[in-house]
């Protein structure tokens, strides 16, 4: 462990990128002790600009503040993005596993499953499963899901074809070990470090995905997001800038976080990489 905290030190990038991330994950725990008010509130005059007393970012066209709304869309997309990527890797791991391990017809047949999804563009396919099962945080949190899965089994199925015909695979064959064994115990344990690389770069996919939707208008109605209130400031922004820069900062930094810290686990959990650089 101590090994792969200073390998990700000194990346001075990933460091920041954690920096970030973690005063984003801090504003959205405190956003109910910060603003003790509804996001959706009026709180005074509209087109407030940033710098007032009572509105730091300024106010919308209703007077509802702008810092709370980022505050509280901050939750938002952190949850999407963490459940969705949750059970897209959970999908992805137990196709790809089953494809590597078994190979043959199986694998073909999930191979072929897998392409069929990536042939349709995620953006597209994510705003069509919305659109059918109604906008709410359940569907999106699916809808992400469903179209984040496919790289994760294409790069576990890699790691297992990779791995099953290395000699402690064998050792544990011929021990009579069961599949479920090996493969929990002996393999996947050796295949996480490509996994926890993806995860988090899926995690910034997933908060750009739900942000387009919502600027689309197929967010859940009763949440906050930065992608409605990016959507919301579009036809005044010429009146009132803050209202879209200031979300699209907030969405711009997270995933430039999310894409940092991707690079620092790279560096860290990939030994001859770190020393290239």
């Amino acid at each position: 462990m101590k090994a792969f905290l200073r390998a990700y030190a000194r990346n001075k990038g990933a460091v920041a990128g954690i920096v970030i991330l973690l005063l984003v994950a801090v504003v959205a725990a405190l956003a109910d002790w910060m603003f003790p008010f509804s996001p959706w509130d009026m709180q005074g005059a509209p087109f407030q600009p940033p710098g007032d007393p009572d509105f730091l970012l300024g106010s919308d066209s209703l007077g509802r503040d702008v810092a709370a709304g980022i505050a509280y869309g901050a939750r938002v997309s952190l949850l999407i993005g963490a459940v969705s990527t949750a059970v897209a890797v959970l999908v992805g791991v137990t196709l790809g596993a089953i494809a590597g391990y078994a190979g043959g017809l199986l694998d073909d047949a999930i191979m072929r499953f897998t392409e069929f999804f990536q042939t349709v563009p995620s953006f597209i396919l994510a705003i069509v499963l919305v659109a059918i099962f109604s906008p709410s945080l359940g569907s999106i949190v699916v809808a992400i899901a469903i179209v984040s899965w496919p790289p994760v089994t294409r790069v576990i199925r890699a790691e297992f074809l990779s791995l099953r015909s290395r000699e402690f695979v064998q050792a544990a064959e011929v021990l009579g070990r069961s599949r479920t064994a090996i493969v929990f115990r002996e393999i996947l344990p050796n295949a996480l470090s490509p996994l926890i690389v993806l995860a988090s770069l899926m995690v910034a996919n997933a908060i750009l995905l739900e942000s387009g939707l919502s600027f689309l208008g197929l967010g859940d109605p009763n949440l906050m997001s930065w992608g409605f209130m990016i959507g919301a400031g579009r036809s005044v922004i010429r009146l009132a800038w803050w209202m879209s820069v200031f979300p699209g900062i907030a969405i711009f930094l997270t995933v430039l976080a999310l894409n940092l810290v991707g690079e620092g686990l790279g560096d860290a959990l990939n030994p001859r990489l770190a020393r290239r650089r």
